[in-house]
């Protein structure tokens, strides 16, 4: 059924489509009887929970951020079966992003090219969201929320823990974890703050905010698959001293490998983050060697080219501990984390 409803939504500008999507969802899900049916359909049936930084996902497989920036949605994704999902990237004033198209399908390959840059209603205005939905329809909710923050386009990189800290700060009492985005390629001049240096300037300053209250929250780093192993190694020592909670293996990637669209279309897209299926097998690759280098002390959320219940179990066999899905989402629809969890609740 949803291949139909695919084909159909194909034709139309992904970004448009995205929202027609959920907004629809939101409005089915205003209606009683239609939501409980949808949680029969799309809830996993079984108990998958996992326990991990004193938090109990109610199952492994979580909604990575970029797919609901300003957190518009989280009912209805909770609604889909979700165990988590990370809202974002936030940055502390709001920003359109970078210009229309931005967000392009390469169907053959089961992928996204994506260059959004970091559109979003800024820290003030998600913060204030998230706290009535907290007093409202998410009173009761048993999904965790990850709050993913980056810094705003026209912030220098040296000012740039100031950004992180403002949006840190903003959602504290919001989230139930932090994830420091300092991987995105669509951001310029983002991806230097990865350097050893950077993070450990934002680091340093967000976890002194942490320390300083009496529930700390869980501060993770999002890298990109893209990191040398030298650089890699970096990282490693980097979370081990700066005591990090965990990381995100990965967000998207600059590389145009494994694409089996002809050069000309993904030239004609031009620049942006690739994600899907031509990810899956690099960030995997990143996700055990990080897992082997830290001796398996790094606890470590795999995310990247995720389709099926066997994907996540690969990326589970090499070292992480949860899984995200996003592009996954798109081309396999609302039922693929009940899938996912049926599958790995197979192969226990």
């Amino acid at each position: 059924m949803y291949k139909i409803i695919r084909s159909i939504l194909f034709l139309f500008d992904p970004e448009d489509v995205h929202y027609f999507s959920m907004n629809s969802l939101k409005w089915l899900c205003r209606i009683p009887l239609v939501k409980q049916l949808l949680q029969q359909l799309f809830t996993p049936a079984t108990v998958n929970s996992t326990q991990l930084f004193n938090l109990s996902f109610r199952n492994p497989v979580g909604l990575g951020a970029g797919f609901d920036k300003n957190a518009l949605y989280l009912t209805e994704l909770e609604t889909l079966g979700f165990g988590f999902v990370e809202i974002g990237t936030v940055t502390p004033l709001p920003q359109s992003g970078n210009e229309k198209p931005r967000l392009f399908r390469l169907p053959k390959d089961k992928a996204l090219i994506n260059r959004m840059g970091f559109n979003n209603d800024g820290a003030e205005v998600i913060a204030q969201r998230l706290s009535d939905w907290r007093k409202g329809t998410g009173k009761n909710t048993r999904m965790i929320i990850g709050g993913n923050i980056g810094k705003n386009k026209n912030t220098p990189n040296e000012d740039a823990w100031k950004d992180y800290e403002i949006s840190f700060n903003a959602l504290y009492n919001h989230v139930d974890y932090f994830v420091v985005n300092v991987s995105s390629p669509n951001t310029p001049g983002l991806r230097a703050l990865q350097e050893k240096e950077s993070l450990q300037k934002i680091f340093s300053v967000l976890q002194s905010s942490n320390n300083s209250r009496k529930q700390v929250k869980p501060v993770l780093l999002k890298i990109a698959p893209d990191l040398t192993n030298e650089q890699l190694d970096d990282i490693v020592t980097l979370a081990e001293e700066m005591q990090l909670d965990g990381l995100i293996v990965s967000n998207t990637t600059i590389s145009r490998e494994n694409l089996t669209a002809s050069k000309t279309e993904s030239d004609k897209i031009g620049a942006g983050g690739l994600s899907g299926l031509p990810l899956q097998q690099k960030s995997t690759d990143v996700i055990e060697y990080i897992y082997k280098k830290s001796s398996g002390k790094i606890i470590i959320i795999g995310s990247g080219g995720i389709f099926s219940g066997k994907d996540a179990e690969r990326k589970l066999n090499a070292g992480a501990s949860l899984v995200q899905v996003w592009t996954g989402f798109v081309y396999k629809g609302p039922a693929i984390v009940k899938k996912i969890c049926r599958y790995l609740e197979s192969v226990k």
